[in-house]
């Protein structure tokens, strides 16, 4: 399964949808939304990208709690299945206990992913380009021998969109 990661959107709705464009456009099958959303608009995307999605408050976003219902918003930790792994999605880095298979957060706006103790956790990085002349995402492929993670960059004066791969060996319990 092919699973399409973004953080940190922030105010920059026209990267979010740049990102959420490509990993579609490369075959994500599921959202995953680690935080710093901001914009209603960015939300109306996601539930209009035709996909299923999860997005996890982060610290930017108390505004966004009336929609809660409207939209697939989640506190964090959240737990869930998905592509026979366990996921706990979170925004702040503060519950990283190897506790599932995988570890989705933001908030440091800082690409990360690192195998340890046979859990991946994964950051894909500030979409917005706020920190840095970068927007980045990333794309999680999950089969029952490895994780594939693909992380996305984009420069903000340029057009193209740099990719490198990382991949690691799923350890069965």
């Amino acid at each position: 399964m092919r699973i399409g990661i973004i953080s940190d959107t922030h105010t920059k709705v026209k990267m979010a949808k740049e990102a959420l464009s490509q990993l579609i456009e490369d075959g994500a099958e599921f959202i995953i939304h680690a935080g710093d959303i901001v914009e209603v608009e960015i939300l109306e995307m996601l539930k209009n990208c035709g996909l299923r999605y999860v997005a996890v408050y982060g610290n930017n976003d108390a505004h966004l709690a009336h929609y809660h219902g409207k939209y697939n918003l989640v506190q964090e930790p959240h737990y869930f299945k998905l592509a026979n792994s366990k996921f706990k999605l979170m925004h702040m880095p503060y519950y990283m206990a190897p506790d599932a298979d995988i570890v989705i957060f933001g908030h440091t706006h800082i690409f990360e992913s690192d195998f340890k103790n046979s859990t991946l956790f994964l950051n894909p990085g500030e979409a917005c380009a706020r920190n840095k002349s970068v927007s980045e995402f990333a794309m999680l492929e999950v089969t029952d021998a490895k994780y594939e993670v693909t992380y996305y960059t984009k420069e903000k004066k340029e057009t193209t969109i740099k990719h490198q791969k990382f991949s690691y060996e799923r350890i069965k319990s």
